[in-house]
């Protein structure tokens, strides 16, 4: 069967659950991940055809993309800030808007080494990411932020083990370790060979847990029956209990004029602001995302 057949028959089966906009664009992340192959290439190309064994292959993505499990889980990856990721269950699959929140730091970095006319950015300078998953956020700021040397932790093995291949896939160094930020007193307690004592941060980061079990409705059910819960859902009474956790060690263990960012849940910006505000922190900048939601804060000790 010509590929550009098997396009119809795809979008003609997809089309009852996704829009065909999206239904298209799955279709060709399908068709480069598989063949290698680019819409122009198709374009060009009009017999393109499948194979029996890839029709067969292609029709069992069909079946579980209409279970609505989600492309990148199919696929087994996804791009985050121009680098490839691996994703399975035990991560969640990284957002636009977590993307806007490295550009952010890189960015604020960046200036920050012009402005002061540093030879080298960011020497000897730490950063520390909580709750890490797939390890996007860390290892994206080892990427673009030369000669910092990156921590990270999460609360999952499996997502550590997949942090870890992430940060080999994409050649760059990571120190990671599984602990449970909530039972921390102090981040020195973190005494491992990676993780050395008395370690002050420049910058900590975090996206925590923040989706309140109320809000479990506009979430849609291909996140909801996949993703998981655990790094996504908190107690609606005690939505803010990450962040709390994280701005109390970030108090100890920012070193001077440090930073620590987050990515906050959209309805809780004015709550979180209060919260560091509480907590004396200096200089706390909301911002929005791309769609005008509340959804970063930036704050100094």
């Amino acid at each position: 069967m010509r590929i550009k057949e098997y396009r119809i028959h795809f979008i003609q089966e997809l089309s009852p659950i996704y829009d065909e906009a999206e239904v298209e664009s799955f279709f060709y992340l399908i068709l480069e991940d598989k063949r290698k192959l680019k819409r122009i290439d198709l374009a060009l190309q009009n017999d393109l055809g499948f194979s029996e064994n890839e029709i067969q292959n292609w029709n069992t993505i069909v079946e579980q993309l209409k279970q609505e499990i989600p492309i990148q889980y199919i696929l087994g990856e996804t791009n985050f800030y121009g680098l490839n990721f691996e994703v399975n269950e035990n991560v969640l699959i990284p957002r636009p808007e977590t993307e806007e929140l490295v550009d952010w730091i890189v960015e604020s970095e960046k200036l920050e080494v012009r402005s002061q006319k540093l030879g080298v950015a960011g020497e000897n300078m730490k950063v520390l990411d909580i709750g890490t998953g797939s390890g996007c956020i860390a290892i994206s700021l080892a990427k673009n932020l030369q000669n910092f040397q990156v921590f990270a932790i999460d609360i999952s093995e499996k997502a550590i083990e997949t942090a870890e291949r992430n940060a080999d896939k994409n050649n760059v160094s990571i120190h990671l370790i599984k602990t449970d930020i909530l039972k921390l007193n102090n981040l020195d307690e973190l005494q491992t060979s990676s993780f050395p004592v008395s370690t002050k941060y420049d910058i900590i980061v975090s996206n925590p847990p923040y989706v309140r079990n109320l809000e479990k409705a506009e979430i849609k059910k291909n996140v909801l029956d996949n993703e998981p819960h655990l790094a996504l859902f908190v107690d609606d009474n005690d939505a803010l209990i990450f962040y709390k956790k994280i701005a109390e060690l970030a108090q100890k263990n920012l070193s001077k004029k440090g930073k620590l960012y987050f990515e906050i849940n959209q309805y809780l910006g004015k709550e979180t602001v209060h919260l560091l505000t509480k907590m004396n922190f200096k200089n706390i900048e909301l911002r929005k995302d791309i769609y005008g939601n509340d959804r970063m804060i930036r704050c100094e000790i």
